[in-house]
Formats: structure tokens, C-alpha cells, sequence
């Protein structure tokens, strides 16, 4: 079976979505699935086999995304899909428009993952709009492109939820985004503390992903504040990049804490990204919007244990409480929670101890066996041309 992904991203730029594609594409093989890709070209990568780069330009204040050509992406969707089973859209862009126009016009179902809850991410980045009307049109459009669907991938119960919430009638399934294990669990934490200065003994918390504003790490800024009344040497390490970086770096100057958060960066997934989580006594995540939270999973199959607010689609990995902690929405107790942790390390070691094992339940290749099992019932299916899936064979 030949499945055609198409996206406004991918690597090399680093992010969920980014991630999930790339999961899908190396695990998907096992189970008879042949993944080609249509994506962004940023700059001068290189060709690999089952992949076609649409050029683009840089997004206006975005230096990291691209805006992929409309005529472009049609023409290189409709080109790749000639030989294909089924559409798979990553984003609602570009990519969505010409994903489902190639997919109507050869006969093929089209789906798509919902990875972005866009009606709470949007506010962070056009500030003189109302939120309110903001969300209204991210809700609106949401519907109307999920409607357009033959079916909708999402990577979390709640945002099934959310979905049906907006009206969305077209089948909906939650199927997320499975971790490599191995790839985890070997990572060499005291190579990485060698490398960026950081001394064997000192309790250090991890953030990783996106800086940006709906990650909601200036809230992990303030509890480090009061984390540090009990553990005073206490430092959070945050890995990755983005247009929040100037102010939490601000915030940080603020609160004191300079000499106690580390901004890393981008890290290399093979070898750096595994020794940091390696490196951590614990992952810190507070985002409010979060449709998944992969990254804490990925931190506990490094045997990281997780101290999280549990929101949107953490509550799916959160709610056994195995592997993790979730204190209350408020900086203060959050912050009280995460300077015990790290004052007292041996009163949770039965965190340590089953993050891991508990992670083994969300592997890439459990997720990939149940993607590959639903685009065979979709492929079987008989379709109309001018709108949607209809009736099976």
C-alpha cells in the first residue's frame, strides 16, 4: 500500500508535527505501508528517496517556517499521488487545499491529523485582534476543513472532544503519536552535562520544545522561583528555539534567575536530545494547549520522571499517574512540588522506576501497526469523486 503525506513542515525544522510525520514514515514500512512526502524546501537539503521539496519563502516574522507555493504544492501533490492509495494531510494550510483537491479529483480518500489546537494558539501571535473573534474563526475553519474530510486523525481524547465540539461530523480517530524507545532510553547524561558546564550533583529540571508562548514556560520561570526556596542550587534547562526566547530570557533576568535557567537550543535527536533527557532528575511541562505532549513521553522512556499540568491532550498520558506527577495550575504549588522532588529524590524513586515501563505502552510501532490498520479500511473504500468517502466495497 503507497500513502502520500503531504505537510507545510518538516524537518529540519523541528516540532510535533515534524515528528509524528518522520515516526510514521520510518515505522510504517513494517507493516506493509510505503510513505511518500511532499513538504517545504528550506534551504539546500539534500534529495532522499520518497521525498518531493516544494520551494517556498520564509513566513513574515517566522524565520523557521515556510510558505510553500500554492500552484507549487498542487502541482507536486497531484504529480505524487498518481501512484498512491490514500492522502494523508499534516496541516491545514497549503497542504490541506492540495491535498484533498488530488485526492478528490484521483478517486482517494483523503485524511488528515489535527496536531494543533489553533482557536488558543493564534492569540499568542496576533495580539491586536480580540481573542474571541480569533477563536470563532479558528473553530469555524476547523470545521469546515474536517468536514471536508473522509476521516480525522487526532492524538488525544480531548481533542476528540474539542472537535466534536466544533461541529465536526466526519469520523474521528484518536491515534497518537507512538515513541522509539531505544532511541531514549540510551542517552549518556553525564556526556551532556560535560558539555554545556553543568555540575555532575546539581538537580536539574528539563523543558523541551518549542519556546514558544503557548508552551506557557514563563509559568515554569515563576515555579522555579519558589522551587528554589527549597532546593537553591536548582536549574532548568530549556532545549529548543523560538519567538518567545527574548522574553522568557527577560523574565528570567527579572525573577533572579539568571544562573538558573540554561537555554540550549535545537538539539541533535540521535545523540544530544537522548543524552539531555538522560542528564534531567526531572521534565517540567505546563502548556495548557497541548494536543499531545510527546515529549513526555520521550522523557519517560528515558526514565525521566514528569512533573506536568494535566491539559488537553496530557491528560491521556497524565491520568494514570504512573511515571508522573500533575500539582495544581498555580506557579506557587507547581514550584513547591518540583523543589521537593529535587530536595528528596529518593521519596520518589517510585516515579523513576515506572516511567519507563509505562511508556513501553506508547511505542512506535504499536501506534504505527493501528495507522496502517485504518488506512487499510479507508483504502477499501469506494469513493465519490465530488465529495467525500461513501460506501465500502
Amino acid at each position: 500500500m503507497r500513502v502520500l503525506m503531504v505537510s507545510d513542515v518538516y524537518f529540519p525544522r523541528v516540532n510535533g508535527v515534524s515528528t509524528s510525520i518522520e515516526t510514521f514514515r520510518r515505522t510504517l514500512s513494517a507493516h506493509g505501508v510505503e510513505v511518500k512526502l511532499v513538504v517545504p524546501r528550506y534551504g539546500d537539503e539534500a534529495e532522499a528517496p520518497g521525498i518531493v521539496r516544494v520551494a517556498g519563502r520564509p513566513v513574515p516574522g517566522d524565520r523557521e517556517d515556510r510558505l510553500v507555493g500554492w500552484r507549487a504544492m498542487h502541482r507536486a501533490v497531484f504529480a505524487a499521488a498518481q501512484d498512491c492509495d490514500l492522502i494523508h494531510v499534516q496541516t491545514p494550510f497549503v497542504a490541506h487545499y492540495a491535498g484533498l483537491k488530488a485526492g478528490r479529483a484521483r478517486g482517494l480518500p483523503v485524511v488528515a491529523t489535527y496536531h494543533t489546537l489553533f482557536e488558543e494558539y493564534l492569540q499568542h501571535y496576533a495580539k491586536p485582534i480580540p481573542p474571541s473573534w480569533l477563536r470563532g474563526q479558528a473553530r469555524a475553519l476547523s470545521r469546515r476543513q474536517c468536514n471536508q474530510l473522509d476521516a480525522v486523525i487526532v492524538p488525544s481524547t480531548a481533542m476528540r472532544q474539542r472537535l466534536d465540539s466544533y461541529g465536526v461530523t466526519s469520523p474521528i480517530h484518536v491515534l497518537p503519536t507512538g515513541i522509539p524507545m531505544a532511541q531514549f532510553a540510551g542517552g549518556n547524561g553525564m556526556r551532556f552535562r560535560r558539555k554545556f558546564g553543568i555540575g555532575e550533583s546539581r538537580p536539574m529540571a528539563l523543558f523541551v520544545g518549542r519556546v514558544a508562548h503557548e508552551k506557557n514556560i514563563g509559568f515554569l520561570l515563576e515555579a522555579l522561583v519558589q522551587a528554589r526556596h527549597i532546593r537553591p542550587d536548582a536549574l532548568l534547562v530549556i532545549a529548543g528555539e523560538g519567538p518567545a526566547m527574548a522574553d522568557l530570557k527577560a523574565q528570567a533576568g527579572a525573577l533572579g534567575l539568571r544562573d538558573a535557567v540554561q537555554f540550549i537550543g535545537y538539539l541533535d535527536r540521535q545523540q544530544d536530545l537522548p543524552d539531555c533527557y538522560a542528564a534531567a532528575n526531572v521534565f517540567v511541562f505546563a502548556s495548557r494547549t497541548e494536543t499531545q505532549g510527546l515529549v513526555l513521553l520521550e522523557a519517560m522512556a528515558a526514565g525521566v520522571p514528569v512533573i506536568a499540568l494535566s491539559e488537553m491532550g496530557t491528560t491521556d498520558i497524565l491520568a494514570p499517574a504512573r511515571g508522573a506527577f500533575s500539582p495544581p495550575d498555580e506557579p506557587r504549588a507547581f514550584g513547591e512540588v518540583l523543589g521537593q522532588f529535587l530536595k528528596n529524590p529518593e521519596s520518589w524513586r517510585h516515579l523513576n522506576d515506572e516511567a519507563p515501563i509505562y511508556a513501553r505502552e506508547w511505542t512506535d510501532v504499536a501506534m504505527a501497526e493501528r495507522l496502517a490498520r485504518l488506512y487499510g479500511e479507508l483504502a477499501d473504500c469506494k469513493i465519490d469523486p465530488n465529495f467525500r468517502l461513501t460506501v465500502a466495497i
